[in-house]
């Protein structure tokens, strides 16, 4: 076995990579945007269209470098409800739609505790738990023809082998429906009823059968070709460091979310109002984490506006203190009522906006690294991988030791690949913490100074 097909579907972006498993790395990619539909019950992800790219993406790459098998890596917060003839009993909701909110004070009454599951009450349909609630309530007819309930990635990787699987890292972030240090589902799932829709537990390493005979067929890839059980996104980034690395030591998955993970700590006491919460790794195992939706929060402030950084820029920004106050998101984390400021932006521009933005998720990532009390090394994966202003920021507010992986585009998919197999160790590389470092230190405490009174 050497080439992998990873199957990774982000909010903004779904992907198809393939991973070469001796080398560990991404020999080709394709991409597409991942769309929200409007039509219909509520704002729903437009599985036809993914389905669609996921089939040519399969048939494209096979073609060009042969794969040998298949895995799935997703975003959370979502699930799918499938009735008797394994079709869509409802549309899969879109975690950022808002109605869920309007049954909250209903949901309080059968929501489990934060101490049961590690799980924050987040708004919109960021809790799981919530969302399937207000389906279930709003909907009963069409949720009484539910036979299973499947988990995003889960369902993907049962379209292509029809093997229902359950899987941990899934139901494990902010859902409402398990219990990390219990290592079952929570009360929610037994009160509510759905304990007859949800799948036997299976490993995310799990092969869970040979691909379907008809995708064989349509992908031209060779019947037998096995499908992995799939992983949840944040905790994929995970994988290698869980296999190759000492704890103690910090993960930081960038992507739509920045989501920081502390390995190898003490479990603190975590704050459920600041968007802290216990993910569940691969292994099953406890992680506190905390996170904030940071590249939507570039992509906010910046559109498409992205030009490239001058040492004048960076100079003009610490020199005058141009700073970005949280949140540009609100509702979520460490700041969820804050609403975003700038302070001391005489200098702004296109360019010294992109150093202050990169400088507040900087900034943003160390306090959500403090909030979870992690320790040791800092290891950043995704897109802020590249982004030089976010590693000297963190660094400097840290000052801690950051490297960064070995690809930027989606970190995601060499952990989801590693589950199947390959010893190659993926190689890290340390960023410099030397420049401009007292400046940052002082830009850093000014920033922790006027955010204390945003708790």
């Amino acid at each position: 076995m050497k080439h992998v097909a990873v199957i990774d579907i982000g909010k903004t972006n779904a992907k198809v990579a393939i991973v070469d498993l001796s080398t560990l790395t991404e020999i080709a990619i394709r991409k597409t945007p991942n769309v929200v539909l409007d039509d219909g019950l509520y704002p729903h992800a437009d599985l036809n269209a993914l389905w669609k790219f996921i089939l040519e993406s399969l048939n494209a790459l096979n073609s060009e470098h042969g794969i040998d098998a298949i895995t799935v890596t997703t975003h959370g917060a979502t699930a799918v409800l499938l009735d008797e003839h394994s079709q869509l009993a409802l549309p899969v909701l879109d975690y950022e739609f808002n109605g869920p909110d309007e049954l909250t004070e209903h949901y309080k009454t059968v929501r489990p505790n934060f101490s049961e599951t590690g799980s924050p009450r987040l708004p919109i349909g960021l809790n799981l738990g919530a969302q399937i609630y207000w389906q279930q309530q709003k909907f009963p007819e069409a949720f009484s023809k539910a036979k299973q309930l499947l988990m995003y990635s889960q369902y993907w990787s049962y379209r292509l082998s029809g093997v229902a699987a359950s899987e941990v890292t899934s139901l494990g972030c902010h859902t409402d429906l398990w219990s990390p240090k219990l290592s079952r589902y929570s009360s929610l799932v037994e009160q509510c009823g759905w304990t007859q829709l949800m799948a036997p537990m299976r490993k995310a390493s799990d092969a869970l059968g040979p691909i379907l005979p008809e995708i064989a067929q349509f992908t031209g890839i060779s019947q037998g070709t096995p499908v992995y059980c799939g992983i949840h996104d944040s905790n994929a980034s995970l994988v290698p460091h869980l296999i190759h690395r000492d704890a103690p030591c910090a993960v930081v998955s960038t992507g739509t979310w920045v989501i920081a993970m502390a390995l190898g700590s003490k479990l603190p006491t975590l704050d459920e109002n600041r968007d802290t919460l216990l993910n569940v790794n691969a292994y099953g195992q406890p992680v506190p984490s905390a996170r904030f939706m940071g590249g939507r929060e570039y992509q906010i402030i910046m559109a498409d506006q992205i030009s490239a950084v001058t040492n004048e820029d960076v100079a003009a920004v610490l020199r005058s203190g141009m700073m970005l106050l949280p949140s540009v998101v609100e509702g979520s984390g460490p700041f969820p009522h804050s609403k975003f400021i700038w302070k001391y932006d005489a200098v702004q521009t296109t360019t010294t906006r992109q150093v202050a933005l990169s400088y507040y998720l900087g900034l943003m990532t160390a306090h959500c690294l403090d909030l979870i009390g992690a320790e040791g090394d800092i290891i950043v994966e995704g897109p802020l991988a590249t982004n030089v202003q976010f590693l000297d920021m963190l660094a400097a507010a840290t000052q801690r030791s950051v490297f960064t992986g070995t690809s930027a585009v989606t970190g995601t998919t060499i952990g989801a690949a590693l589950l199947i197999g390959g010893n190659a160790r993926l190689s890290r590389k340390q960023h410099p913490t030397h420049r401009n470092d007292a400046a940052l230190k002082n830009y850093a405490a000014t920033w922790r100074s006027l955010v204390q009174v945003m708790v």
